[in-house]
């Protein structure tokens, strides 16, 4: 009986191939829940970027968008790849497996075989009770008895193990023919992939070519942006600074050395709720994606120009509605001389601004709540650009809003 005494060997490696396998699907799980994800922004990028206003963009805008989607597609292919690779490990492992398992059947069987043969040629009823009668004592005996029935038992464990084992062998067959037309799968989708890739690079290059034959304009556009935006970060800050002194000199402290809200229990209540949140608030609009995202970055038309961007820039569709993240106080509704008007509201301690509106449908101190409609995003009718600036503010300092909303 050769098994027998590799049981525990075999234990071990079947637990360590459970182990990985188990560890392999999860990661396999989390791949394509990535993948998914990254498929859908790329049909929301087609449809609020690429879909009837592609020839209303100005140049700027479509090399933009092209660059933003060219990126999209390398963290598609990427992730695709890493989904191929991990399901070349997990058909190797039950390769492996199934081999080892070959090698036991072959085992389980000739013991098996040996047993029956034995069993046979012992099987009358007249040996057994000789063989128990030819005992020395009744100690030697009941361990023949034992003996007998132990034998027996083992016979039926390892008819029993047979069949498992045939059983699990089949079933990963199965699921390697199945990981086999997987990865088939995933390689032609990342060729298909690859291919709308090189058609987007090309255009992109395209684009590129005639913008470097103007790119002092194009670059004195993008810093023209640059400062109007900055401008209005610097109004937003000097409103919240303002607002902060107000609620210490209503509350009595002073208003220079205080630098945050003076806050009722009602309101520090509000604001924990608001940080439990982290990562869970809905987004402002209802169907958008991150074009621009925190943070300071490099223009995408001229690397030598730096962009600073306090919030997101989310594009969205045409006129699309606003709304609140979280429930709270509207602290201001303002806009500048030529500029659209933008909204704050507080939530505690925390600010959320939604800029670049076109309507607004409150004022300062309105009491609004969770995914409630504020107003609507300005449509940009030089290039039927819709896009959404938001920010997060802590007291009077910035937040990545991206770690904030649902990913």
């Amino acid at each position: 009986m050769r098994y027998q005494p590799n049981i525990y060997r075999l234990i071990l490696f079947f637990s360590l191939c459970s182990f990985t396998m188990t560890a392999q699907s999860q990661k396999q799980q989390e791949l394509e829940a990535k993948r998914q994800a990254i498929l859908k922004e790329i049909q929301q990028i087609n449809n609020l970027l690429f879909t009837k206003r592609k020839e209303e963009k100005s140049i700027l805008s479509t090399v933009e968008d092209l660059n933003y989607k060219v990126n999209v597609r390398k963290n598609l292919i990427k992730i695709t790849n890493d989904q191929a690779n991990l399901l070349t490990r997990e058909i190797n492992t039950n390769q492996k497996e199934i081999s080892t398992l070959r090698d036991q059947l072959t085992h389980l069987k000739e013991d098996y075989a040996a047993m029956v043969v034995k069993s046979y040629k012992s099987k009358s009823e007249q040996s057994r009770v000789m063989f128990l009668l030819s005992s020395e004592n009744f100690k030697q005996a009941y361990k023949r008895l034992q003996y007998i029935r132990q034998y027996t038992d083992y016979q039926k464990e390892q008819g029993e193990e047979i069949r498992r084992k045939t059983e699990k062998l089949q079933a990963l067959n199965t699921e390697l023919l199945q990981q086999k037309k997987d990865k088939d799968k995933l390689i032609e989708e990342n060729r298909l992939a690859k291919q709308k890739l090189e058609e987007d690079v090309k255009e992109h290059q395209k684009l590129m070519a005639s913008v470097r034959k103007n790119m002092s304009s194009y670059a004195s556009q993008i810093k023209t942006k640059q400062q109007e935006a900055d401008r209005i970060d610097r109004e937003i800050e000097k409103l919240i600074r303002e607002a902060i002194a107000a609620s210490n000199k209503k509350a009595g402290k002073s208003e220079t050395t205080s630098k945050g809200f003076s806050l009722t229990p009602e309101a520090k209540a509000l604001e924990a709720k608001f940080e439990s949140n982290k990562g869970r608030l809905p987004w402002p609009v209802r169907t958008g994606v991150v074009k621009v995202k925190y943070g300071k970055q490099r223009s995408l038309i001229d690397n030598t120009i730096e962009i600073n961007s306090n919030g997101i820039r989310i594009a969205t569709d045409k006129n699309a509605k606003v709304r609140s993240v979280f429930n709270g106080e509207v602290l201001a509704v303002q806009s500048t001389k030529n500029g659209n008007p933008w909204i704050l509201i507080q939530h505690g301690n925390y600010i959320t601004v939604y800029k670049n509106l076109s309507k607004v449908y409150v004022s300062k101190g309105n009491q609004v709540t969770t995914n409630q409609d504020i107003g609507e995003v300005f449509t940009d009718p030089s290039n039927g650009e819709s896009m959404l600036s938001f920010a997060i503010y802590k007291d009077s300092k910035f937040q990545d809003p991206s770690v904030w909303i649902a990913r």
